[in-house]
Formats: C-alpha cells, sequence, structure tokens
C-alpha cells in the first residue's frame, strides 16, 4: 500500500454504553501510532474521535464512526440515526447541552464535544436532520513538512 492508497478502519458505537465508551478512540489512535503518524495529530485524531464516540453515546442512539487515512490528511465521519441536532449554532457553544440530567450526573454531557471537535479539526461539516440523524465529518491535515508522518504506512 502506498501513501497515496486510503486506510479505513471503522467501529460501531452502541447507544448508552458507558463501558465501552471510548474504545473506539483508543483504538484508532493507537492504530495511527502504528502507522508513524506523530503523537500530536494522533492526539488530536483521539480527541475528536472520542467527542464524537460520546456524541453518538448519549445523544446519538449509537451509530458508527470511521477513520480515513488518505494522502495529507485524516478524515473521522461520525454517523448516527438520532434525533439530530436542532440548533447546530447553538450546539457549537462550549457548555451547551441537551444532555439529561442522568447523563450529566454520570461526569457527561457537559457541552463540549462539538467545540472540541471544531478546536482539534481543521475542518469540520455537520449534516443533520431533525428525527432522521447526523453525520459530522472533521479532517485533521497531515504537514509532512513537520515529519509528522515518520515511517510509511505498511503494506499488508
Amino acid at each position: 500500500m502506498s501513501r497515496q492508497e486510503p486506510f479505513v478502519i471503522q467501529r460501531e458505537v452502541k447507544p448508552l454504553d458507558f463501558l465501552a465508551a471510548g474504545e473506539t478512540a483508543s483504538d484508532f489512535k493507537e492504530t495511527l501510532k502504528s502507522l508513524g503518524i506523530s503523537p500530536d495529530i494522533c492526539r488530536k485524531a483521539s480527541i475528536v474521535t472520542y467527542e464524537a464516540e460520546m456524541n453518538a453515546v448519549i445523544h446519538g442512539g449509537g451509530g458508527v464512526i470511521a477513520l480515513e487515512l488518505a494522502g495529507d490528511k485524516i478524515t473521522i465521519v461520525a454517523r448516527d440515526e438520532g434525533p439530530g441536532i436542532e440548533n447546530v449554532s447553538l450546539a457549537m457553544q462550549e457548555g451547551y447541552t441537551t444532555a439529561p440530567d442522568s447523563i450529566r450526573e454520570l461526569g457527561f454531557g457537559a457541552g463540549m464535544g462539538l467545540p472540541n471537535i471544531k478546536k482539534y479539526s481543521d475542518e469540520l461539516e455537520i449534516e443533520t436532520e431533525l428525527g432522521k440523524g447526523t453525520i459530522l465529518r472533521a479532517v485533521i491535515l497531515l504537514d509532512y513538512s513537520r515529519e509528522e508522518v515518520k515511517s510509511p504506512c505498511p503494506t499488508a
């Protein structure tokens, strides 16, 4: 596999499964590290994935999260068939949350998910439709001039 061929992994996220929440982010981070991606980029991808994963767990009724490494970027796509986001502008504000008290009492749903995804992404798109779900697409750019990719992708 050459650098130009995309590398894709995908994981299912179950609704309200707080025991497994974070496993996708950890899996993606370890995979990127094994591909030689720099620790800074792995950290960004892990934060973006974790926040998207928690949104799927808490709000989206579960979903699917995929990571694609292709060319000079990492793209993380989270899809769910949940209720959708009623007001994306409000949801992007730090501290705004629609998480119920029962979730906040667990220490989740503080309203930092989408703001953190935006902060750690170079590009962010959110497609949402009430009653049908949400597709979040976050891009993290690799800067080859800073040698963020230290070794080539495996050839398997």
